[in-house]
Formats: structure tokens, sequence, C-alpha cells
């Protein structure tokens, strides 16, 4: 046996070793991992207030918890007022619901010519088995959903913890990074930090002016159709739509659907058709001319971005991907050599017919004024020296070549 296989069969076990050490700590830590990732843009979006504070005096830690302090309160407000409103008509609706049940009593019976009656449709309901078993199971799954909500809680808290370390020792962040690198790669890594900052910006600049866009929209839906409280559920649609991804649409047309049955059942179906249109509206025409602009980004990369993010993270990457993109796209940008482009006319959408020059769209006419195409690929009655599709010109600028 040669001396170097042992060593090298213990050097291939141990990297196996590392390796399945690694990956089973990356599964472990993917949570954590995924708390910091929000947590640093979460920083990125506070930046520039908090900059702002410092660069006027204030010390940067009491900057950063001003700016939090202001954002939990603006939430913590806005929670409580649309709590207090929900739980309103939920009593409301809980109250009316037995008028609504008879009118629909009433309406199936003169409609099938049945004998139904309400006392009898809740005496069979009570009693039903399917319903005691999801009592059952509900009661068995309370523990479930307070281990969640727990779970939820401690999961924000740590996310506000490292979003506000990274926010006021953010120049301290940036100067241990540096102070490991060579100085050409310490001015890379600031520009890409400012480019992040910028793009972070600029996106949630454009969700928050999309939401205002939302407000007023289902806001003066909600007033046509006398839904009350119309102001705090346009403000609750507006933030919910654009700032949750994936589900929010959903969960903000909801609640004012809800509220808007307990007015009248039709003005609930309104509110649906109304949420599924301005969705399309705000999907194919909206969001991507203002993400695109103030991000900077094509369309087709910010829809396509999100796709990836949703894929590799879930609802976490759906958010973050559009200025990840857009950042990872302006730092390459900086790097990525450009030149002139020629002035060749195909180069705007023209073609060549023979010697001579037509755009596109004269090309197409004048294949269509000139017959049908043959099983060939020519032009019926056309000669061999006559192809069907314009032939390109010789080097020298003479024409075509046959």
């Amino acid at each position: 046996m040669p001396r170097w296989l042992p060593r090298a069969m213990v050097l291939a076990l141990a990297l196996v070793a590392c390796f399945q050490l690694g990956t089973w700590a990356f599964h472990q830590l993917t949570g954590l991992l995924i708390n910091i990732l929000i947590a640093f843009f979460l920083a990125l979006a506070v930046e520039p207030a908090v900059s702002w504070m410092a660069g006027h005096g204030m010390r940067r830690g009491a900057a950063t918890g001003l700016v939090f302090l202001a954002v939990l309160i603006a939430s913590a407000g806005f929670v409580t007022l649309l709590g207090s409103m929900l739980a309103g008509q939920i009593v409301s609706m809980v109250e009316e619901f037995p008028k609504y049940l008879d009118s629909v009593i009433n309406w199936i019976n003169s409609s099938f010519n049945t004998d139904l009656s309400r006392v009898e449709i809740q005496n069979n309901l009570v009693h039903s088995d399917w319903l005691q078993k999801y009592v059952q199971n509900g009661a068995s799954g309370v523990l479930d959903v307070s281990a969640q909500v727990l779970g939820g809680l401690f999961q924000l808290l740590t996310i506000l913890l490292f979003s506000f370390y990274f926010a006021a020792d953010g120049p301290r962040l940036r100067r241990a990074l540096c102070s490991v690198l060579p100085p050409a790669k310490q001015a890379e890594v600031l520009r890409a930090w400012e480019i992040a900052v910028d793009k972070t910006g600029g996106y949630l600049y454009s969700r928050g002016l999309m939401a205002l866009i939302s407000c007023i929209a289902h806001y003066i839906l909600l007033e046509v159709l006398e839904v009350p409280y119309a102001p705090a559920l346009a403000v609750w649609v507006g933030l919910v739509s654009q700032f949750i991804p994936t589900i929010g649409t959903y969960l903000a047309g909801a609640v004012p659907m809800l509220i808007a049955f307990t007015v009248d059942p039709w003005y609930a179906l309104w509110v649906l058709v109304f949420v599924v249109f301005y969705q399309q509206f705000e999907n194919y025409l909206l969001q991507p001319k203002l993400t695109a602009k103030s991000v900077d980004i094509h369309p087709a990369v910010a829809f396509g971005s999100v796709i990836a993010g949703t894929a590799l993270l879930g609802a976490v990457g759906a958010l973050i991907a559009i200025p990840a993109a857009a950042t990872l796209q302006a730092f390459l940008g900086a790097y990525v050599k450009r030149y002139a482009v020629t002035d060749d006319p195909r180069v705007h959408g023209h073609r060549r017919r023979g010697s001579e020059l037509v755009p596109t769209r004269v090309w197409r006419l004048l294949q269509r004024q000139s017959g049908p195409v043959g099983p060939r690929g020519r032009t019926e009655g056309a000669t061999a020296a006559d192809p069907a599709e314009p032939p390109t010109a010789s080097a020298s600028g003479r024409g075509p070549e046959h």
C-alpha cells in the first residue's frame, strides 16, 4: 500500500465530515440568517433618515432609536384603530346575522317551494357530528396557535434588534469590513453599500407611492358605496397589499368585503370585483412603471427577480428581490465596459432588399404584395436570384453577392 493512501483517505473523510457538518449547521441556522437578511435591508431603508439626523448633530444611536420609535408608534396606532373598528363591525355583523339568514331562507322557500326554518337549521347544525369534531380540533389547536404567535413575536423582536444595530453602528460596521480589505477593494465595498442604500430607498418610495394610489382608489369606492370606516379601510388596503408579498392582496381585500357585507351583501360583491380589477391594473400597468423607474431596472427584470426571490426564500425573497436585483445590476454596471453602437441602419430595425435599405414594415408589405411563399421558401414565380428574405450586403458594400 502506498504511504500517501491512508493520509489521503483520512483527508477525504475529514472533508466529507466538514461538508456534512456545514450543511447541517446551515439548515439549522436558516431562520436566523433570513432574519439577519431582513434586518439588513430594513437598516438600509432607514439609513437616509438616520444619516440626515446624525448630520445635524444628533447622536447616531439616538437618531436610529427615534426613527424606529416613530415607525413603531405609527404601526401600533394603525393596528389599534383597525382592531377596534373590526371588533365593533364583527359584533354588529353577528347581531345582524339572524336577519341575513332569514332573508336567505325566505328567498330559498319562495324560489324552490321549500319549507325551511331557521330554528330547525340551527338545531341540526348544533347537533351535527362535523361541528363537534371541528370544535374539538380547534380546542386542541389553541396551543399550536399560541406557540406560533409567540414565535412570530420573537422573530419580529430579533429582526428589530439586528436592524437597530446595523443602522446605529453602520459606520463602525463599514470600518470593520474595510479594515480586512485592501484599499482598492474598500472603495468597491463602500460604493456597493451606497448603491444598496439608494436602491432600497427607491424601492420603498415606489411601494409607498403605490400604497397611496391604492388608498385613494379604494377610498373613493368605499365612499361611493357608503361603507363605514372608509378611510381606515382604504389605508389598510394600501399598506397591506403593498408591503405583505404574495398574500397581502387577499388579506387587504377580505376586510373591506367583510365590512361591506354588513351593509349590503351586494356591496361585498362590488368590492371584490373592484379589488380584482385594480390588482390587474396594478400588476400590468402601474407597478412595472413605478418600480422600474424608481429602482432603474427593466419591468421584465423586476418581475423575474420577484419570481426567483420567491422560489429561493419565499415571501421574504419576494419582498427583497427587487432592491437586491437593482443593487446588483447597478454595481455590475460600473464594471461592464460599453462601446459606441454602430450606425448600421439594421440597429434601428431596417432591413436590406438588394442594395436598397427599407424599413422592416415596408419590407413585409413588399413581401405580401409579391405573392405567396412556395414550399422551398421562395416566392411563387420568383427566380433563384430573388429570395424571399433580403440578401446580406457584401463586405465591400457594393450590394449582394450571388
